[in-house]
């Protein structure tokens, strides 16, 4: 979590990241994962909420995942 928290904001050209953790809320299995969301300055970030939005497309998804896998080599 910590090489992906540190590769996100240099891979996606971000300022830096905020890091969550969820556990049992709206989780059918329960499991440990993180949020690792890029941040900016005005980025609209309150709290543990931030405006989301859809990619626009599957290629879109697959291309910020690979900008990071590629950061993390």
């Amino acid at each position: 979590m910590q090489r992906v928290a540190a590769a996100v904001p240099v891979a996606l050209g971000a300022q830096g990241t905020f890091v969550a953790n969820n556990n049992v809320v709206s989780q059918s299995v329960a499991h440990l994962h993180f949020h690792v969301v890029p941040r900016t300055k005005g980025d609209g970030l309150r709290g543990f909420f931030w405006p989301r939005h859809r990619y626009d497309s599957d290629e879109e998804a697959t291309s910020y995942a690979s900008m990071i896998e590629k950061q993390l080599g």
